[in-house]
């Protein structure tokens, strides 16, 4: 039977479930986290809750990726956010690829804005008026109160902290954001790994898979 290869996980983590995620990718929250978790998966699953309005898990996803965002896949970030029908999260996307704009990986996600600017939180006009806009969002098409979004130093690890809890994200860091990082980390982390199994668990090619279990036992 033909390997087929998939890039969607079967369901988005909620509540529990994803604050363990959340706190696996380096959210710092009260909570213990799940081992390397999925980057891309943990990213779109914490903004489906912060636009359904859960406003303190976005301020720590916007922050995290003001920090991360150069080690994101955008390939499969880019393929999960264009396969959502939630157009405020298709929204909230394309707007952090206007403030990333000089990341060009990200630059497909700007297409997906909608028509007419999306409000984040309610009485966006009168809290704008008073308190301004959020600068990281200013000009896209998500309209933000200045005050909404906290950001704060320590909710969230630095690059350097990171790499020593996410063997993914350290293999990220050293080999650039690819399917080839992911499972090289995963690799190391279970050598018995048929190559089917390797690129289902990292969303990536059967031919990428096999050609990173070759290498790793040619470099030992």
């Amino acid at each position: 039977m033909a390997f087929k290869r998939h890039l969607l996980p079967d369901a988005f983590a909620e509540g529990e479930a994803l604050t363990r995620d959340l706190v696996g990718i380096g959210f710092v929250l009260s909570s213990r986290g799940h081992r390397n978790a999925n980057i891309e998966n943990t990213l779109v699953a914490a903004s489906i809750e912060g636009m359904a309005g859960d406003y303190r898990t976005l301020s720590l996803l916007s922050q995290w990726l003001e920090i991360h965002l150069p080690y994101v896949n955008a390939d499969r970030l880019v393929r999960l956010v264009s396969s959502s029908n939630d157009l405020r999260v298709r929204a909230f996307w394309s707007a952090i690829a206007q403030w990333q704009v000089t990341d060009k990986r990200f630059a497909r996600l700007i297409k997906l804005k909608s028509k007419t600017p999306v409000d984040l939180g309610s009485g966006a006009d009168f809290q704008i008026r008073r308190h301004g806009e959020d600068e990281r969002f200013k000009n896209t098409c998500l309209r933000v109160p200045a005050n909404l979004l906290r950001t704060r130093e320590g909710d969230v690890l630095s690059p350097q902290e990171l790499v020593k809890r996410h063997s993914v994200y350290r293999c990220r860091v050293i080999m650039g954001p690819s399917y080839r990082a992911d499972m090289w980390a995963s690799v190391e982390d279970n050598p018995n790994l048929k190559a089917s199994a390797l690129a289902r668990l990292c969303y990536g090619s059967f031919a990428t898979a096999w050609s990173v279990i070759r290498d790793k036992k040619m470099a030992g």
